[in-house]
């Protein structure tokens, strides 16, 4: 007996003929995006291949007296302690940026969320630094923290706080926190992430909350902030990753200085590769150890994508 499903008109369709439309449209679709896999084939694979191929040569910009150099290269890398502290930076400004994400980020979608008026402009609003160069708000801001002159020096200064007026990108010691407080011009993604998944929370379980007398803030951080648990895994992994291809925002304001005090990964390649008789071995043997962090952090993520949504279908 042939197997079959049964439509509105009261026919019937059999399972395998309903297969093979089903397999025709699959073939018709990788059709369609043959092209794009073909440019992603010679761009994309043909360029990792080039990169770790040359990670075990010897060779400046040229390419044109290329030695073998074995392992040599990822040894010299794995004995950088400068190799070290530019991860550790990356690190570093990865953690501050999550604190703002999930801090402010938070905050600031769920007040939007309680839908006053104009709550959809201030959204929006919060988005469109997020969609602008990075290379925009790093002139900008590194307008505004200037010493002498700069905007928010001249505000301390007008208040009669000048002890407070610092040199915010030339000081060490607050280079890298200025960097990163300007992350929270950039919570429109956070913001994005939060918005969708409050879309999901039960609205019985808030207003069982509110019957029991709960406040704002313990609604807030209590309830809905635990049962954001899946926003919260995906910003996370999300600012690892985008702290990896950070680096506009940092040379820009700082060069990756003062003192290397702000030099995280994608600096110190761009540094040592347009140094004098570079050695473009090291610099591809650094960006395929790099590249395994940034894979391994992608991989975690693809896994708690999967989960996720095992998670939101058994839910449903």
């Amino acid at each position: 007996m042939n197997p079959s499903i049964p439509v509105d008109s009261g026919k019937t369709i059999p399972i395998k003929s309903r297969q093979a439309r089903k397999w025709k449209e699959n073939v018709t679709a990788y059709l369609f995006i043959a092209p794009l896999l073909s440019i992603f084939a010679v761009f994309i694979l043909y360029s990792l291949y080039f990169l770790i191929h040359t990670s075990f040569q010897n060779t400046d910009i040229s390419f044109g007296k290329a030695t073998d150099a074995g392992t040599n290269n990822y040894r010299l890398v794995l004995e950088d302690s400068h190799f070290y502290f530019s991860v550790l930076n990356n690190l570093i400004f990865s953690a501050g940026n999550i604190f703002i994400s999930i801090t402010i980020g938070f905050i600031v979608t769920v007040f939007l969320s309680l839908k006053f008026r104009g709550s959809r402009f201030f959204h929006a609003l919060f988005f469109i630094p997020a969609m602008l160069p990075g290379a925009l708000i790093a002139t900008v801001f590194s307008m505004i923290l200037e010493y002498r002159f700069g905007a928010w020096n001249e505000f301390l200064r007008a208040l009669g706080l000048d002890f407070l007026a610092k040199q915010w990108l030339s000081d060490p010691h607050l280079a890298y926190m200025s960097v990163i407080v300007i992350g929270v011009y950039l919570i429109g993604f956070p913001m994005m992430y939060y918005s969708a998944d409050l879309t999901t929370v039960n609205t019985s379980v808030l207003e069982a909350a509110v019957l029991d007398g709960a406040g704002l803030n313990r609604i807030m951080w209590n309830i809905v902030f635990p049962l954001l648990k899946n926003a919260h895994k995906t910003i996370i992994i999300s600012t690892l990753l985008s702290s990896f291809r950070e680096f506009e925002r940092i040379y820009l304001m700082t060069g990756g200085g003062p003192a290397q005090s702000t030099e995280i990964s994608s600096i110190y390649l761009f540094n040592y590769f347009r140094g004098a008789g570079a050695n473009i071995g090291y610099v591809s043997a650094a960006s395929t150890l790099l590249l395994i962090i940034a894979l391994a952090i992608s991989f975690i993520q693809l896994r708690m994508y999967v989960k996720g949504k095992k998670e939101r279908k058994s839910a449903a």
